[in-house]
């Protein structure tokens, strides 16, 4: 009979196994498991918990005690030879088992996502490919739920391509509200770390408004940290058939402003820097007046670690930022940090761009768009 249980909570079952172990060690016996829900963020999504109940075998517990006493006390008299094997035996299987155990456990703590077991098989090959575009746990649960209350609905076991259907429209609805695509303001602000294509994709811009919309268009860079910066924004400049200003103080970037003051639109480059330290945003806001009809574009790599991605968000929480850009999706296959961030902070994507080519290799977003890459709707880094 089992005895001493206790009730577990953890984010996934690897980490409800590591409490149990320190809790009530290796003898431990798991009597229950289910997922729980938590109130979460931004309405979408709900955390998920799995509560365990566990419990320790007393008979485990006493034959381990004995095991102990007799390697502490003076042993008093010989077993018999018989019952010498049967205690090693004994003790293998129990080494077998354990040693089972943790190839069980090694193996939740590899496929957490195993908590979808409450959805029926077809969603949960559903859920599994939007981990492994690496989409939030919690989102993953939220459209799961919304797919099983369909399911449930549904007359007849609906299809992969159904399920897929109804996740796509389910994900776009949540968000269709933010702003997505080219800007109506006159000055377009490109910021973000080193390395990102900045000016590559500023120039990307630059030719759509001048080739395609026909429009007068003017660049301004802050970028004075690195000379082949300018002149590689020069030669966009000269290609295209348009001016340039270099801005090193504020009061240059007002002299741009009123320069181009006939202008129907404005580019701005910034340099790329460290924006996990606060003195470079400074710098920033110190620079440009962001008080001008401007609309400000947070540039991202979709090949840098979303961590690194949210911090570098939450540094900028001091500047307004109208939209993500987000690059170089073609240099991976997960995408899932889109629909996180935008998730996250409420904001939608200007442009996607697919490689370095100019000025083709760029793509206005829109939710449809964003939402087609996580279901592989995409050919040659374009929406099929």
């Amino acid at each position: 009979m089992l005895n001493e249980n206790k009730k577990f909570l953890a984010p996934n079952m690897s980490e409800a196994m590591k409490q149990i172990r320190v809790e009530l060690g290796d003898n431990a016996v798991i009597l229950n498991s289910k997922v729980v829900q938590q109130k979460g963020f931004l309405g979408l999504v709900k955390k998920r918990k799995i509560e365990v109940i566990a419990a320790i075998d007393p008979e485990v517990k006493g034959n381990a005690n004995v095991v102990k006493k007799r390697k502490e006390e003076p042993v008093q008299f010989q077993l018999p030879k018989a019952e010498k094997e049967k205690n090693v035996s004994n003790q293998e299987n129990i080494h077998h088992e354990l040693t089972e155990l943790k190839k069980v456990v090694h193996y939740l703590s590899k496929f957490s996502n195993l908590e979808y077991h409450q959805f029926p098989g077809s969603i949960q090959s559903f859920l599994r490919k939007l981990s492994d575009q690496e989409v939030d746990q919690n989102i993953i649960m939220n459209v799961g739920d919304h797919l099983y209350e369909k399911w449930k609905l549904s007359e007849h076991e609906p299809s992969i391509a159904l399920l897929n259907k109804w996740g796509e429209t389910f994900l776009i609805n949540n968000i269709s509200s933010y702003s997505f695509g080219s800007t109506t303001k006159k000055y377009v602000n490109l910021v973000g770390p080193t390395g990102v294509g900045k000016t590559t994709t500023l120039a990307k811009m630059a030719a759509e408004a001048v080739l395609e919309k026909k429009k007068k268009i003017a660049f301004i860079t802050t970028d004075t940290y690195r000379i082949a910066a300018i002149e590689q924004l020069k030669t966009y400049a000269t290609l295209l058939n348009v001016p340039v200003e270099v801005v090193y103080k504020q009061s240059d970037f007002q002299k741009a402003i009123e320069k181009f003051i006939d202008f129907d639109c404005i580019f701005i480059d910034t340099a790329g820097r460290n924006y996990r330290e606060i003195q470079y945003i400074e710098e920033l806001k110190n620079l440009i007046d962001f008080e001008e009809d401007i609309e400000t574009l947070l540039t991202l790599s979709l090949t840098m670690k979303e961590n690194d991605m949210i911090e570098i968000v939450d540094s900028f929480q001091n500047i307004n930022v109208d939209k993500f850009l987000f690059t170089k999706i073609d240099e991976t296959k997960t995408y899932g940090s889109m629909l996180n961030l935008m998730l996250k902070y409420q904001v939608g994507i200007a442009y996607i761009t697919t490689g370095q080519n100019v000025p083709d290799d760029i793509v206005p977003a829109t939710p449809e768009v964003a939402i087609q890459y996580l279901f592989g709707e995409i050919r040659n880094g374009r929406p099929s």
